[in-house]
């Protein structure tokens, strides 16, 4: 897939071009609303209530939403914005925009095609792909698919050690270049949604062919998976996370992972200065998109403080809440280094695979390069507090 010429804005040229030329009309929404509906519509029960569902009674969810919505841009006039870069680099990474596909677990439950079609559309433009431990495909199949698009891998630590290194070493040697660690999911949330349905994707085998295909967790298997099924079952539930894992157990990564570590989940300005101690590379501030703890405190509120604290020694990423071009502004504004996006790529998976994420990656893009020239910014770099109020 060739990556589109010319600025993302053009993309809303292109739109209105086709319209008056042949007629069409985009075949998925362009407005976030818009799209999480359509994909609401589209998904049966038990996927929609995993995909769109949070913690709790959604308090969590609708905070991430209000802290965007309290922000407001301050446009400045006469600077000059007829071009505009907004390219970067994060932890050796290029990247066209300061955006990341975050990691979203078992994405065949939306579409057939998951993680596989996700690593298409972020290689063509160009951006990188962050591939969750509980992905529906093996690493090696999503990094085949991702041809010599960036890709980071996110860990969901096992109490296992032998399984841990097994999956570095994996991720590693299939072009891995960057360990996020996702801190905030050593149990999973209350989620109603889910419950009320008795819907868990992982008891269906969904989720787990990095598992599935790893030597070190067949090893610990008495019998071959086609034969006990739910034996394999019983013995990944025993070793998905670690609630005992503590600040002095990250020696552990850093031993068994060469390149950048990222821990992911961080929510308080002591937390960050204690990954900064511990010789990680890097942070990303969030609250899991409000799936995990109901009442928690917004990741864009967060931001501001964590950022100041450790934004030269650490490189500091965002995400939850994130839906729209100005949102990416907002972020980066308070601080973030780059978004990671994780709902509004999967709800353009549910609607059209591959080329569902890209027309909603490419609406983000276009008016997130627009919001910035609107404001009077031409590089993201530009973008301070003061950029809001």
């Amino acid at each position: 897939m060739a990556r589109p010429a010319g600025p993302f804005s053009a993309f809303q040229d292109s739109i209105h071009l086709d319209g008056l030329l042949t007629g069409e009309t985009p075949p998925y929404p362009t407005g976030a609303s818009a799209l999480e509906e359509a994909a609401r519509e589209r998904l049966d029960p038990g996927p929609r209530g995993y995909v769109l569902g949070g913690a709790g009674e959604g308090a969590t969810m609708r905070a991430n939403r209000e802290a965007f919505e309290r922000r407001r841009i301050v446009p400045r006039m006469l600077r000059d914005v007829g071009t505009r870069d907004l390219s970067c680099s994060v932890l050796g990474t290029d990247s066209p925009a300061p955006v990341l596909l975050g990691p979203v677990g078992v994405q065949s439950i939306v579409h057939p095609e998951g993680e596989l079609a996700t690593a298409r559309a972020a290689a063509g433009l160009g951006l990188p792909m962050v591939l969750s431990t509980a992905s529906s495909y093996s690493l090696e199949e999503v990094a085949a698919a991702s041809g010599s698009g960036p890709r980071w891998f996110q860990l969901y630590w096992p109490r296992d050690d032998d399984v841990t290194i097994s999956l570095l070493a994996r991720a590693r040697a299939a072009g891995y270049t960057v360990l996020v660690v996702t801190l905030d999911t050593w149990y999973l949330g209350w989620r109603p949604t889910d419950l009320d349905g008795a819907y868990l994707p992982f008891l269906r085998h969904i989720g787990l062919a990095n598992y599935l295909s790893d030597p070190a967790f067949l090893a610990g298997l008495s019998r071959p998976i086609a034969e006990d099924p739910t034996a394999a079952i019983v013995h990944w539930a025993g070793m998905f996370s670690d609630p005992t894992k503590t600040w002095s157990d990250l020696a552990f990564l850093r031993d068994n992972w060469i390149g950048p570590i990222i821990l992911k989940g961080v929510l308080h300005p002591d937390d960050a200065r204690r990954a900064r101690d511990a010789g990680m590379d890097g942070i990303v501030v969030s609250n899991h998109g409000g799936r995990q703890l109901d009442g928690a405190i917004p990741a864009l509120d967060a931001l501001p403080e964590i950022a100041a604290a450790v934004g030269n020694d650490l490189t500091v990423l965002f995400d939850s809440g994130v839906r729209t071009g100005t949102d990416i502004l907002k972020a980066l504004a308070l601080g973030a280094r780059a978004v990671l996006l994780g709902r509004p790529y999967i709800y353009g998976l549910a609607l059209g695979g591959a080329p569902g994420i890209t027309h909603v990656l490419r609406c983000l893009l276009a008016e997130f390069d627009l919001s910035m020239a609107l404001s009077g910014h031409t590089h993201p770099q530009t973008l301070t507090p003061s950029t809001l109020t």
